[in-house]
C-alpha cells in the first residue's frame, strides 16, 4: 500500500507566511524559512510554498526566498505563484524547488502544461485547482450550482468546470493535482470530501486535498472517503493546533499507512 502524505503549506505574501479563511482576511503566521525548518524536522513528507499574490501583482515568485527555504530543508519542495513559462520553471528548479505548481497560467494557456511536462517531466509539474461551488447559468435549466475553477488567488471565476479541468490537465501531462476547495478553506470544518473523491476516484495521478483541515479525523476522512493521496494544511500547523508527529501516529492507529 502506498503511504499517504502530510504536507504543510506556506502561503506567502510580502515575504511572510499568511493564512486566511475562504482566501480572504489574511493574518501573519510567521517567517517561512523558520517554519519550513520546523516542518522538515517534525517529519512532514513535503512542503508547498505558494506566493499567493504573484499573479495578481503581475510579478515572478520570490526566488531568493525559495532558495533560502530549499537550503534549509531536506524534503520535497513544491513552489507556485506567478509561473508562466519554461524559463520561470527553470529558474525555480535551479533555486532548489523539486516541483512547481501552476494555476492561472495553465487556465490562460492550457498548452503550457504540455510544454512543461515535455521539458521537465510530469513528475515535477503540479496543477493547482482552486474551486468554488457557485451558481452557473445553463440554457433551458436556468441557474445551477457547479464546482467552478478560479484563478488569480481565487479572485476570478472562470468558465471551467472543476472535474472536467482536472481530467484535462492529467491528459496534458500534469503529474499531480493540488485541489483546494475555496468553500472549506480556513474553516476547519473538514475537507470537501465529495469533490475530492470524485476527482481522486477517476484520476491516474496523485491528488493533494487542501482546504478545511481542523482535526485529525478530517485527515482520516480525506484519505478514506475522499481517496486523496495527500492532505495539505496550513493554519493548524502554523499555530500549533496539531503537531505533525502526533497526526501521523494517529493516522497509523487508524490503519492509514504513513511514513514515520
Amino acid at each position: 500500500m502506498l503511504t499517504k502524505r502530510i504536507i504543510p503549506c506556506l502561503d506567502i505574501k510580502d515575504g511572510r507566511t499568511v493564512k486566511g479563511t475562504n482566501f480572504v482576511n489574511l493574518r501573519d503566521a510567521g517567517d517561512p524559512v523558520a517554519l519550513a525548518a520546523i516542518y522538515a524536522e517534525q517529519g512532514a513528507d513535503e512542503l508547498v510554498f505558494l506566493d499567493i499574490t504573484a499573479t495578481v501583482d503581475e510579478r515572478k515568485t520570490l526566488i531568493e526566498l525559495v532558495r533560502n527555504v530549499a537550503h534549509t530543508i531536506n524534503i520535497p519542495f513544491t513552489v507556485g505563484g506567478g509561473i508562466s513559462s519554461v524559463a520561470d520553471v527553470s529558474a525555480l528548479l535551479n533555486a532548489g524547488a523539486d516541483k512547481i505548481s501552476i494555476n492561472s497560467s495553465a487556465v490562460r494557456n492550457p498548452d503550457l502544461v504540455n510544454q512543461l511536462a515535455l521539458e521537465f517531466g510530469s513528475q515535477c509539474i503540479v496543477v493547482a485547482i482552486d474551486t468554488r461551488w457557485i451558481p452557473v447559468e445553463q440554457e433551458e435549466k436556468g441557474s445551477q450550482f457547479e464546482h467552478i475553477v478560479h484563478t488569480h488567488g481565487g479572485r476570478k471565476p472562470t468558465a471551467l468546470r472543476t472535474i472536467a479541468w482536472a481530467k484535462e490537465v492529467e491528459d496534458r501531462g500534469a503529474g499531480e493535482i493540488l485541489l483546494t476547495s475555496m468553500d472549506t478553506d480556513g474553516t476547519k470544518a473538514g475537507f470537501a470530501l465529495d469533490l475530492t473523491a470524485q476527482i481522486s476516484g477517476t484520476a491516474n495521478i496523485p491528488v493533494i486535498a487542501s482546504g478545511g483541515a481542523g482535526s485529525m479525523d478530517h485527515f482520516v476522512d480525506v484519505f478514506t472517503t475522499g481517496k486523496a493521496d495527500a492532505g495539505l494544511a496550513a493554519s493548524i500547523f502554523h499555530f500549533k493546533e496539531i503537531e505533525i508527529p502526533a497526526l501521523k501516529g494517529y493516522l497509523r492507529e487508524k490503519g492509514i499507512e504513513m511514513r514515520l
